[in-house]
């Protein structure tokens, strides 16, 4: 390649460069996206998307963000609808990252902070509704496929539920009734009550067979619920 072809082609790759930076657009993904229990402030700059949490995680909860996500394409996630995180112990997910995106320093669930719970509309709430659980809420879960015995036993957690009051919420977290139990409105209904000591997991969310319940990721308690 002569001088002249070698300038040429540096132009045009540069301008390939540009025209894909414009393509990929920066997202602020850490308030976006619900990422693995101990994930770091930087998580985006230090995950190397070489998706070894991905090949751990049990529940298969953990998945990588495509082209359409810019640059964090390639980083680890979770979707809290279509499967939460059971914070497993030891956390194979960060005992498998090698860069330091998630802090290997997280050995217990107190040290999670991947977000906090939100309920949506409670008047479609079953438990606030009184009505049992029915198959048809709760199929999406029932058929989905299973590779070990945690997603059986998970599985079989559910189906048990059918044609009984829906507690799911309550029943499946991980963390307990410090992050989430039923309590007795005014009215004299029940409903699910977010506390403090929920860590955003997501399981809530997935297991919710009316999906009003949402995760808003890198928040605390405090700052989504007001005393009084």
């Amino acid at each position: 390649m002569n001088r002249r072809n070698f300038i040429a082609f540096t132009v045009v790759a540069a301008g390939v460069g540009y025209g894909a930076g414009k393509l990929l657009p920066k997202t602020n993904s850490h308030e976006l996206y619900l990422r693995p229990p101990g994930a770091v402030k930087n998580f985006e700059a230090l995950c190397i998307k070489c998706g070894q949490c991905v090949q751990v995680c049990p529940y298969h909860s953990i998945n990588l963000l495509d082209i359409t996500q810019g640059y964090s394409n390639g980083t680890s996630y979770i979707s809290p609808n279509d499967r939460g995180c059971y914070l497993c112990d030891l956390f194979p997910c960060v005992l498998a990252c090698p860069s330091g995106a998630l802090d290997h320093h997280t050995t217990r669930i107190s040290d999670v902070l991947m977000g906090i719970a939100v309920l949506g509309d409670v008047n479609s709430c079953l438990a606030y509704k009184n009505e049992n659980i029915n198959q048809n809420g709760v199929l999406k879960m029932l058929e989905r496929k299973t590779y070990n015995e945690r997603e059986e036993a998970l599985k079989e957690t559910i189906k048990q539920r059918v044609d009984n009051e829906c507690d799911l919420c309550v029943r499946l977290c991980p963390v307990g009734d410090e992050a989430i139990a039923m309590r007795r409105t005014k009215d004299g209904a029940n409903l699910p009550d977010i506390k403090e000591k929920c860590v955003g997991c997501g399981v809530c969310a997935e297991v919710c067979p009316a999906q009003i319940i949402s995760i808003i990721p890198n928040k605390k308690y405090n700052e989504i619920y007001k005393e009084g």
